[in-house]
């Protein structure tokens, strides 16, 4: 049972007081106190239960007992930095090696995704000689300089000179709501066309690309799956420059996508990257990550004459939890868990898609699992607002869940990789509740109360599975939702104090942060929907 030293509202107070204003929180109006957690599972200070259908921190769920045990174990005998010695560092690098195609063989150890990204700039741009880099829209590659520098999710929010003249951004691969539909005869080649018209762009400016870096699934995007064969075309137009491609799998690695250990795979077994980022499911919370490359690469990077060590970087503790991680996928099936739960979480939430009009489109792999919400299917204009009402309304039902993407309009599923069928079925019954009561109080059903028929203009076939849109849109509110609203407005200043771009601006969104927005949902609500 877990304990706390103050109340909610002195650990607030205390929080305001010491911790930065630009650290947010979950639920700035109510934000819960959590003191201890459990697989998928958390619990506040009076012992009220919460399903975590976000934290892909907590991999193989919450304090795992294998992984809790191998800590203890390993603190109890010895910790100290890898200039010694120590049979974990190199049993870890080699288990670790064993997941990934054989030419990725050479390990580096850090501690958070944003240090491996760091180092794999360091060894792209040592390797290469060049230093421009190509990224993706809305991407998020971490919070120090070098990497707040390739990611627009967030430097756009700067200002308008904010890019460096050497970061180049290439479109998101988004064949829902990118330049390349699921009607494109072949989304893939046209994207990765995008890449090379950089490149020969930049070339005829006199720049030379060292990497082309991308999450092989963007999260902060929107839950954007690239189309297969997008990543091979890239590292080829790439490579033909003198280029690398990075593959950030901070995100999604670690068996999430089910099929699958690393999410670049689902590119096909002819795709391999040059350099793999790992972090956050990694140590299951433990503060831990690692960049994996080749033999040429790090021989390229050694011959610099810079010696790399990292004080914490392969320690004894984190490689004995590094371990663990690696043996409780394997001996629970996380896996194969991924793949059962995750399917059967996609069919039920397509199966609200055809009752609901908000759902523009259900995506995902795995327990990575993206739900668009729009006003109008056939525009897929985003519904931000209706976003964020439902995230609190599920909030109030102990689910808790995110919204993402460059609209805030993507529910996000990312769950512990212990998440169950129930738990899946609870999640998309409160959806379902909290929909269904969104469109009591709006004009969005048709005469008997049934919802508007998914009648579609386009239907494609994509990955395997057919995506239809139906031309369908949302109308006006009407007057007695309207004063409901009405009745729930706050000043966005007084809610969030960047505005409505709180969370966008001003929080990394792997530290999942919320909507700055709570009991104000209300007035924003009325503006979207009016």
């Amino acid at each position: 049972m877990g304990s706390e030293i103050f109340g909610k509202e002195r650990t607030l107070e205390l929080r305001q007081r010491h911790i930065g204003p630009s650290c947010k929180v979950f639920f700035a109006k109510d934000p819960l106190k959590i003191i201890r957690a459990q697989g998928q599972y958390m619990y506040d200070e009076n012992n009220k239960k919460y399903l975590d259908c976000i934290n892909n921190v907590a991999h193989v769920g919450h304090c795992h007992p294998t992984v809790v045990q191998a800590a203890i174990k390993q603190m109890e005998l010895l910790n100290t930095n890898a200039r010694f010695l120590h049979d974990n560092l190199v049993q870890y690098a080699k288990q670790l090696s064993e997941t990934l195609p054989p030419q990725l063989s050479v390990c580096y150890f850090v501690n958070s995704g944003s240090e491996a990204n760091d180092l794999a700039l360091r060894l792209a741009r040592q390797y290469t000689g060049h230093h421009d880099i190509i990224t993706l829209e809305h991407a998020y590659h971490g919070h120090v300089t070098s990497l707040i520098d390739i990611s627009p999710y967030k430097f756009h929010e700067l200002h308008a000179e904010c890019q460096k003249e050497f970061v180049h951004i290439a479109p998101s691969p988004d064949v829902y709501r990118g330049k390349y539909r699921e009607d494109h005869p072949d989304a893939a080649s046209a994207y990765a066309g995008e890449v090379n018209a950089l490149i020969q762009e930049a070339r005829k400016k006199g720049h030379k690309m060292a990497a082309f870096i991308a999450e092989s699934m963007q999260s902060c995007g929107g839950q954007i799956i690239p189309p297969p064969g997008y990543f091979q075309k890239v590292a080829q137009y790439m490579h033909s420059v003198g280029g690398i491609f990075i593959a950030d799998e901070v995100q999604v690695g670690f068996g999430r996508v089910g099929k699958y250990f690393w999410a670049f795979q689902l590119q096909g077994k002819d795709f391999v990257p040059d350099i793999v980022t790992m972090g956050k499911p990694i140590g299951n919370g433990h503060p831990m990550s690692c960049v994996v490359t080749t033999k040429e690469i790090a021989e390229a990077f050694g011959a610099s004459g810079l010696e790399y060590f990292n004080t914490f970087g392969g320690n004894p503790v984190s490689c004995a939890i590094g371990l663990a991680v690696l043996s409780v996928i394997e001996e629970e099936d996380l896996q194969g868990n991924a793949t059962r739960v995750g399917n059967y979480l996609m069919d039920l939430l397509r199966e609200q898609q055809a009752k609901h009009q908000l759902i523009g489109d259900v995506r995902g792999v795995g327990l990575f699992i993206g739900v668009d919400l729009v006003k109008d299917r056939r525009k897929r204009t985003p519904a931000k607002a209706e976003a964020q009402h439902i995230i609190y309304r599920l909030k109030e039902h102990n689910i808790l869940l995110s919204a993402d993407g460059p609209h805030r309009n993507v529910l996000k599923f990312k769950p512990p990789m212990c998440f169950t069928k129930e738990d899946a079925k609870s999640a998309v019954e409160k959806i379902d509740e909290i929909l269904t009561d969104l469109e009591q109080k709006t004009s969005t059903r048709v005469q008997n109360g049934k919802s508007y028929p998914v009648d579609n203009t386009v239907s494609v076939t994509l990955r395997g599975s057919k995506r239809k849109m139906a031309p369908a849109s949302i109308p006006e509110v009407n007057s007695r939702y309207r004063s409901e609203l009405e009745g729930t407005k706050t000043s966005p200043s007084e809610e969030c104090p960047d505005g409505d771009s709180g969370h966008f601006k001003r929080s990394a969104c792997r530290q999942e942060p919320s909507s700055c927005q709570d009991k104000g949902l209300g007035s924003n609500l009325l503006a979207s929907l009016s």
